[in-house]
């Protein structure tokens, strides 16, 4: 190994430091103070003390298992022209490059070097057995005179050298600094656009064709990934011919893959070159023979946005790093403006779904009666409310006479718009039909007739309580479509009516089946959807049916009004839910009677209601009713 060192005696100093960071860090500003008394400059002092940081820092942190226990040598000779540095190492050393190229700014490796190359007019690096040599000359550019030394002043020439490179250093920060503040107006010209309007397109747009005059492209293609979606669109383009077929993410990279595909599968930059592309797919082959240029992948907290191609049509000069960083800066801008005017786009169609459902509950609510009917000596209380803002849990009392009704409670399967428009329908039919015909065994099957197509077709059902109310007779008829059974209040007991029965929309034709009875005084009927039984408490409990019979139960011991039966209810509910969000609508409808009503038969010449209440098919031979025994 040989040494360049020139053959004029300097003043050198040296510290020896352990293989530690703290260490080489006192070491540097120790050669620093050296260097400040030697006569170099601000700069100087500066630009050698980084260099020399930046060498002593990799010779701790690249240091080998046995050269950590080996000291660390740094030492500063000062001539009259020119400072020389030297670091003694224990690494693996490295292979020195005639000069460093252009650094990735996203990874560490290569700064340093990088650094210590560009400040340094002479860098030599010897590589030994597990000690390596670091050389690094500076040429001053300002000597004082030292009598004890006899210092020389700087040669014209040195002179001369050191005004060009300062030239131009100052000539490539100009054109840097031009570069950056046109780049720079360039995003706040079309920030201030796209705050003015929602056309991301057009924002794209123009952005990149700014791009293209700072980095001296031609072309561009920007592709995005839809929300939800698992490839690649084309969203602006420069050129008709760019606009091609999506490209699908998700499949392991291979050699045939696409140039776009590689950058998004492996988050870097990739260059594009079609002389020398071998994907038999790739898209950008439709610029031109001669095309070249990088793809950029758009990248957002690590989620793929998209990815943007440019480059020139006619092979040229590769991007320099200026403008490859430029193009980076770029893509992660547009970015961040993808992502926000998504963001900004989901904001607006809530804020329109929001409100659409709130005019939809508002209609909900006024198409359930705005009063129920109140007939002689019984009075009628409903209470309804949903899960979410519109629901699928309905109820109605539709008067036939001034002695009879009809009570419906009616539950359509899920939640939300969906099944607040079924719940209408079935409304408005059961209303048209109850004018014509009283039979709740009738009345389902119709009902089923009409709207199984539909339910079927959306994989939707409805379940629904039916029961005919004779106040006169003193008696009911109930029929079910899958729904919860009826509590018939008869005196002070209170009977559990259930009737089986399939909803409706599972099958195109069915039958359903009646119960039949008579209630003594005094009397009530609590209807209710499912919600009312299936609420949950904080335990997790479920209300349950044997609950709700039970404080029906006592209920019936007092003389209460169908209103306060129905406050008291919803009172009980909301205190046994607590904290617990509802999770399913509930409906409930209340029928009680105020005081005992005298029972009288009606004279053979009295007009009778169509109803009967002997239903088709459950007669047997000796024509007595079939009725389904009560369960307690």
């Amino acid at each position: 190994m040989t040494d360049s060192t020139p053959a004029e005696r300097g003043i050198s100093n040296r510290v020896v430091f352990r293989c530690d960071l703290s260490e080489a860090r006192v070491a540097t500003r120790i050669l620093r103070a050296f260097l400040a008394e030697q006569g170099l400059d601000e700069t100087e002092q500066f630009n050698c003390e980084l260099c020399l940081a930046e060498a002593c820092n990799n010779a701790v942190q690249y240091a080998t298992a046995a050269g950590r226990n080996a000291p660390i040598s740094a030492e500063v000779n000062c001539h009259t022209s020119n400072v020389e540095m030297r670091v003694i190492d224990h690494t693996e050393g490295f292979t020195l490059a005639a000069r460093a190229g252009s650094i990735d700014p996203h990874r560490e490796n290569g700064r340093g070097l990088f650094i210590i190359q560009s400040l340094m007019d002479d860098v030599q690096y010897y590589r030994c057995d597990g000690t390596n040599i670091l050389t690094m000359r500076k040429v001053r550019t300002r000597q004082q005179h030292r009598p004890e030394h006899d210092a020389a002043a700087a040669t014209l020439e040195d002179a001369r050298r050191q005004i060009e490179s300062c030239q131009q250093t100052i000539s490539g920060m100009a054109r840097e600094l031009c570069f950056r503040s046109e780049s720079l107006a360039a995003i706040f010209r079309c920030c201030t656009e796209l705050g003015r309007t929602s056309d991301l397109e057009g924002f794209g747009n123009r952005l990149l064709n700014d791009l293209l005059h700072l980095t001296t492209a031609d072309w561009f293609v920007l592709r995005l990934v839809p929300v939800g979606g698992a490839q690649l669109e084309v969203f602006v383009a420069s050129a008709p011919e760019l606009r091609t077929e999506p490209l699908v993410l998700g499949q392991a990279p291979t050699a045939d893959a696409s140039s776009e595909l590689l950058a998004a599968r492996k988050r870097r930059d990739v260059e594009f070159d079609a002389r020398r592309a071998t994907a038999t797919s790739e898209p950008l082959r439709a610029i031109g023979p001669a095309a070249n240029g990088i793809v950029q992948p758009l990248l957002f907290n690590d989620k793929l946005v998209g990815t943007l191609a440019i480059g020139r049509r006619e092979a040229d000069a590769p991007f320099s790093a200026l403008q490859a960083e430029m193009i980076r800066t770029f893509s992660e801008f547009m970015a961040v403006q993808v992502v926000n005017a998504r963001h900004l786009e989901e904001q607006v169609h809530a804020r329109l779904v929001a409100h659409e459902l709130d005019i939809a509950h508002r209609i909900q609510r006024a198409l359930l009666p705005r009063s129920l009917p109140q007939l002689a000596g019984f009075g009628l209380a409903a209470n309804w409310e949903s899960a979410r803002q519109v629901g699928g849990d309905f109820y109605d009392a539709i008067p036939l006479n001034d002695h009879s009704l009809l009570l419906v409670v009616a539950d359509v399967m899920g939640k939300g718009v969906p099944a607040a428009m079924f719940a209408t329908i079935m409304r408005s039919l059961l209303r048209a039909m109850a004018a014509r015909s009283h039979h709740p065994t009738r009345l389902l099957k119709r009902l089923n007739e009409l709207l199984y197509e539909e339910l079927s077709s959306v994989g939707m059902f409805i379940t629904a309580q039916l029961v005919f109310v004779d106040l006169q007779r003193r008696q009911l008829v109930a029929a079910s479509a899958g729904h919860c059974p009826v509590l018939l209040i008869s005196g002070a007991t209170v009977r559990t009516l259930r009737v089986t029965g399939t909803p409706l929309g599972i099958l195109p034709n069915t039958t359903f089946r009646q119960h039949t009875a008579t209630f003594a005084s005094p009397a009530g009927l609590l209807l209710y959807t499912d919600g009312v039984t299936e609420a949950l408490n904080p335990a997790g409990e479920l209300f349950g049916h044997d609950r709700l019979a039970q404080w029906l139960t006592t209920c019936a011991q007092l003389p209460l009004s169908a209103e306060a039966v129905r406050d008291q209810l919803a009172a009980e509910m909301l205190r046994f839910r607590g904290a617990t969000p509802l999770r399913d609508d509930q409906a409930f409808l209340v029928l009680a009677e105020h005081s005992p009503v005298p029972r009288r038969t009606l004279p053979s010449d009295e007009p009778r209601s169509e109803f009967s209440l002997v239903a088709p098919g459950l007669e047997d031979a000796a024509g007595v009713v079939a009725t389904l025994p009560p369960v307690t």
